[in-house]
């Protein structure tokens, strides 16, 4: 699973996710990609389950990058812990993701391969998702 290797803080507040994504809403590297079409926050677990999706649909063909990277620490309690006695203890990392932020790219397969394959990576992740190619 993908986490920062040092943050500033242990704990971070939970936060919203507002506006549309000013960065990384272009494809950069590959000629196909997938676009995030809502706000959501996406864990570690998700990222890497869409990415291996992707990579055995591929059969290791062509290349694959990841635009997005889980730097976000998500506390959760104990089951059943009474009220108060202060936060809990970072269990997994996310990423929050705004509309219009390209989350995979891909590039060296027929777009056939790759529409299939992001296809698949998406039903990993819990947003809407968006096939886009360069023009």
């Amino acid at each position: 699973m993908l986490q920062p290797t040092r943050t500033k803080y242990r704990k971070a507040h939970k936060g919203r996710i507002h506006g549309r994504a000013s960065r990384c809403n272009y494809l950069n590297y590959g000629s196909y990609g997938l676009k995030a079409a809502q706000p959501e926050r996406v864990i570690s677990k998700q990222i890497e389950a869409a990415r291996v999706a992707l990579t055995r649909f591929m059969e290791r063909k062509g290349r694959v990058w990841t635009r997005i990277f889980p730097n976000i620490p998500i506390s959760k309690k104990p089951v059943e812990v009474r009220m108060g006695k202060g936060k809990g203890s970072p269990e997994f990392w996310a990423c929050r993701v705004k509309p219009g932020r390209i989350l995979f790219e891909v590039d060296g397969v027929s777009e056939e391969v790759a529409k299939e394959a992001l296809y698949k990576a998406s039903a990993k992740l819990p947003i809407k998702t968006k096939f886009v190619k360069r023009i």
